[in-house]
């Protein structure tokens, strides 16, 4: 199999600078002109399958992909952003008068009740990757998600049940795109993470604020 992690297009949160989480925000202009680009990129690619996950602006970035195929996107809320409860909707600078506590903590784990827990994440990133494995064993499957759970994702197919024990290193992007082939034992193997060079081509700078 041959998966490709996409992050969405720039939103008008991320434009912003609204952590979002599960909330529904539409692209920004600045995401629907990524999104076309993205489009474009993957004009030249053989897909057989495209995912996204069910909130809108994964789902605008999908179709945008799906125009150059004859394809329709599947909605899959198994790959929706991390939920972030509280924290939604909200800057940085108000979570961070609000819940001082959690500073020196990643924003998609804080433990905060309503958020979702390690536990959650883990049981979702298992879920998704049996499912890919167990009915896309010889696919090319473009997965249409968000840069906090793509980032997770990530670190799951490194480590395991473990990965949020291991410092996370990536930075994911808006229509950021990772390729990771899976050979006959279903061990991934990266090709690249978080490529951009689709944006260049549009003269367009990627934009890198998460959730």
């Amino acid at each position: 199999m041959i998966l490709y992690l996409i992050r969405h297009g720039q939103s008008v949160a991320n434009e912003s600078g609204i952590i979002q989480g599960c909330k529904e925000f539409p692209l920004s202009q600045a995401g629907q002109k990524q999104a076309k680009l993205l489009g474009e990129f993957f004009a030249s690619k053989s897909l057989d399958y495209i995912y996204s996950s069910d909130l809108k602006r994964a789902f605008e970035t999908a179709n945008a992909v799906s125009n150059h195929h004859p394809l329709d996107v599947i909605g899959w809320d198994k790959i929706r952003e991390i939920g972030l409860g509280p924290l939604e909707g909200k800057t940085r600078q108000e979570i961070f008068l609000e819940y001082p506590e959690i500073k020196e903590t990643s924003i998609l784990t804080t433990g905060l009740a309503g958020t979702e827990t390690v536990r959650e994440i883990t049981e979702r990133c298992q879920y998704v990757l049996e499912q890919l494995l167990s009915g896309h064993k010889r696919h090319q499957i473009a997965l249409v998600s968000h840069g906090g759970f793509i980032s997770i994702f990530l670190m799951y197919l490194m480590f395991g049940e473990t990965w949020n024990d291991v410092h996370r290193p990536f930075i994911i992007g808006n229509t950021g795109v990772s390729k990771i082939e899976f050979i006959e034992t279903g061990k991934p193997i990266f090709h690249y993470i978080n490529n951009d060079s689709h944006l260049l081509l549009g003269d367009m700078q990627s934009e890198s604020v998460l959730y």
